[in-house]
């Protein structure tokens, strides 16, 4: 009997831009299989949206760029070509599983529309004897460890959050992979730059809260730094509602979104840290926002296309209007609130605001100006350098009155500033600035 010939495996990149801890990259490489990988630059997200700005704006392709060009190094050292494209994915994927012998597709699991309808699409245009591996890869807590079907997770964050903090566990991280014995691809592709994808190059604005590069490596070194360097974990609670420099918070929120660094990875270092130095509210507080992470991802998975639709996950039938100048007034800084206009000044110039900074926008937009909030959250993700869509239009929905608030809270905007800018100093850093 002839022995099966022993096909190659895909890795596909997306939302996992690591070798630390990647259970695609570990599940690929403990099949047997010789493997490749792929991150394709979909222009789908380079695209102009209905309402008129970019899908994704130059803040996060640059870091992304960055991010993808750090995978390849640091995927090279196991002996595995990372190919990179401008294309679509159903368009690429095909090729490769032709032309490598390609018999498993290994990627991270996603469960929302976008992405969702490209991986059908991609189903659909090749073999159906390639087997695909969608993996969870994103979480804190595995869904095989969260104790309850994901029809039960509770409406509100504190059920949530105690109801893991009691019953669950988390994974240990996984090791980086040994290296493959047979590199099977020299192909050679080229990273895009920032110009390709339609963008000129641009340098970091000098009072960015985030001067931060991409990629894992700058991840564990933020990390470090963060943690075990300069201690600054230990001050994150009563720091972290500050709003201006690098330090008052941990700002791993855009590796984070990317995948650069995985969400275990820094909850085990938080452990180590506890361990080695001291634990107090400031260690237990840097968990307690990843559980955030992990509620709005859960709640995504839970309602599906409901967290993206006017009226959210409560269906709530509220009054919304669409007034452009309005709008404009509020992407571009120019409305009647100084602490608004700050925070979107410094959103429209660094890709970057504060979380005291998000929610009070953002209540402003849809409370307040009383505008569809889904505008808000699409700006958002055009700018924000740590766009998460689970994190982005669960936060947006519970501002707005549509999604986790049982309180449907409305921000008092001008107490906000007085009580986070008491001395105007970051509405006067900002305000300065001129839009354009």
């Amino acid at each position: 009997m002839q022995e099966k010939q022993i096909n190659n495996a895909l890795i596909w990149f997306r939302n996992d831009l690591r070798v630390h801890d990647n259970a695609v990259l570990q599940e690929a490489m403990n099949s047997g299989k010789n493997a490749i990988a792929l991150y394709c630059f979909d222009p789908r997200h380079f695209e102009t949206t209905l309402y008129g700005f970019k899908k994704t704006e130059k803040f996060r392709v640059k870091f992304l760029i960055e991010s993808i060009v750090d995978l390849k190094h640091n995927l090279s050292k196991l002996n595995i070509n990372l190919l990179t494209f401008h294309s679509k994915p159903e368009a690429v994927i095909p090729r490769l599983v032709e032309d490598y012998q390609i018999d498993g597709l290994y990627l991270q699991k996603e469960w929302t529309e976008e992405e969702v309808a490209v991986l059908e699409k991609v189903r659909g245009s090749m073999p159906k004897e390639v087997e695909i591996q969608e993996i969870y890869n994103q979480l804190l807590y595995h869904p095989e460890e969260i104790q309850m079907e994901i029809e039960q997770i509770p409406k509100v964050f504190t059920g949530f959050r105690k109801h893991l903090e009691k019953q669950c566990n988390i994974r240990q991280t996984i090791a980086i992979p040994d290296k493959a014995s047979v590199e099977i691809t020299s192909e050679f592709t080229v990273i895009p730059t920032l110009e390709d994808l339609g963008f000129e190059d641009f340098e970091t604005h000098p009072k960015s809260a985030f001067p931060f590069k991409g990629g894992e490596t700058q991840a564990l070194k933020r990390l470090h730094s963060y943690f075990f360097e300069t201690k600054k974990l230990g001050f994150y609670k009563k720091t972290r509602n500050e709003l201006i420099g690098t330090d008052f918070s941990s700002k791993f929120s855009p590796w984070l979104a990317n995948g650069s660094i995985s969400a275990k990875m820094i909850y085990w270092e938080v452990k180590r840290f506890e361990a080695e130095h001291f634990k107090n509210d400031s260690t237990y507080w840097l968990i307690f926002e990843l559980i955030w992470r992990d509620f709005f991802k859960y709640i995504a998975l839970k309602h599906g296309n409901d967290i993206f639709k006017l009226g959210g996950i409560l269906k709530n039938d509220y009054e919304w209007n669409t007034n452009s100048k309005a709008i404009k007034q509020w992407q571009n800084g120019t409305t009647v609130e100084p602490f608004v206009n700050a925070n979107m000044i410094e959103l429209n110039k660094t890709g970057w605001m504060s979380n005291r900074g998000r929610q009070n926008v953002a209540s402003y937009f849809a409370k307040t100006m009383e505008l569809d909030w889904r505008i808000g959250a699409a700006y958002f993700e055009s700018l924000l350098i740590d766009y998460d869509v689970h994190s982005n239009y669960g936060n947006w929905m519970y501002v707005a009155g549509v999604g986790n608030d049982p309180r449907d809270r409305t921000f008092n905007v001008k107490l906000q500033a007085e009580r986070y800018d008491a001395h105007g100093k970051y509405q006067n850093l900002w305000l300065q600035e001129t839009l354009f």
